[in-house]
């Protein structure tokens, strides 16, 4: 383990294998990002829960994506501290071998797959920078899977991205994410341009893997149905810090004017209203009574 003992290579007394135990998978406290003169975040800290569907929103340059790349190490921060699993991130390299980097998986805006490779050639970069000593039969084996969870028909992993719509891009961008059976789960924008059909399919799958795979999500979206159908809880980011978190009845209870606007504009009333015709509906499907033949 590179002189690392298990718990300090795997975090919260976890042994190689094992899951976090703990309340917090991810803790940011006090976390600054600057650009020159421009100031992102200033003494942001947010918790995301285990097991959660965490939204997190916020305008334009609000720097959602920067606070995913700090938390992944993609960024490193002018100042505050990152920890994931129990692990320091921002104290670390890199390419630092901290014990926790094959425990998430990420979706990036577009999929962001390579190009020259195929939909399974792209699953299995996590698998060979990770897990080196699996054979190619089992490699192949584990991105074929993975491409079928995500939603794929199985004749995708052959194809070049080029060769895929948006929306499957996304699904192959998905089932990378997932190669390493990961505990996290990053999505950025993952239904951004799509239909509202593909949306809402998308959403539905994000929904039932979390449930299946007892992922915890950290989703950044502008997508209010989105929000309204699959998260638990939400954090909105403003004023360089996140200035709300939690359900989204909770959020509409405070009297920041962003939130108000964007929850009670006429674009959150309208998803509002979708989610409450959804409930009213699977509620109805449930209380029907079930007849059986003789």
């Amino acid at each position: 383990m590179n002189g690392l003992t298990a718990e300090e290579k795997f975090g919260d007394g976890l042994a190689e294998h094992e899951r976090f135990r703990g309340e917090y998978p991810i803790v940011v406290e006090g976390l600054v990002n600057r650009f020159g003169k421009q100031t992102v975040h200033e003494n942001l800290s947010l918790k995301v829960k285990r097991g959660e569907i965490l939204g997190v929103v916020g305008g334009s340059g609000t720097g959602k994506s920067v606070l995913m790349r700090s938390i992944i190490g993609l960024q490193r921060p002018s100042e505050g501290n990152i920890k994931v699993f129990g692990r320091s991130i921002t104290d670390a390299e890199p390419d630092e071998d901290i014990g926790v980097r094959n425990r998430w998986g990420v979706l990036f805006q577009g999929g962001a797959l390579f190009s020259t490779l195929t939909v399974g050639e792209n699953v299995e970069v996590p698998l060979k920078q990770f897990y080196p000593e699996l054979s190619a039969n089992f490699r192949h084996e584990i991105a074929r899977y993975k491409t079928i969870l995500s939603g794929l028909p199985e004749d995708a992993v052959s194809k070049f991205p080029s060769e895929l719509s948006g929306g499957m891009k996304k699904r192959a961008g998905l089932a990378r994410a997932l190669a390493l059976d990961p505990e996290l789960l990053f999505l950025d924008e993952p239904t951004a341009g799509l239909d509202p059909i593909g949306a809402d399919k998308f959403d539905k799958l994000t929904k039932e893997l979390q449930q299946t795979l007892g992922l915890t999500v950290f989703l950044i979206t502008h997508d209010l149905d989105t929000l309204y159908a699959i998260c638990d809880r939400v954090a909105v980011l403003a004023d360089r810090q996140v200035i709300g978190v939690g359900t989204i009845p909770e959020l509409l209870a405070t009297d920041h004017p962003w939130i108000q606007e964007y929850f009670n504009g006429p674009r959150g009333r309208a998803a509002q209203s979708s989610q409450k015709r959804a409930d009213k509906k699977t509620s109805g499907a449930m209380d029907k009574p079930t007849v059986t033949g003789a």
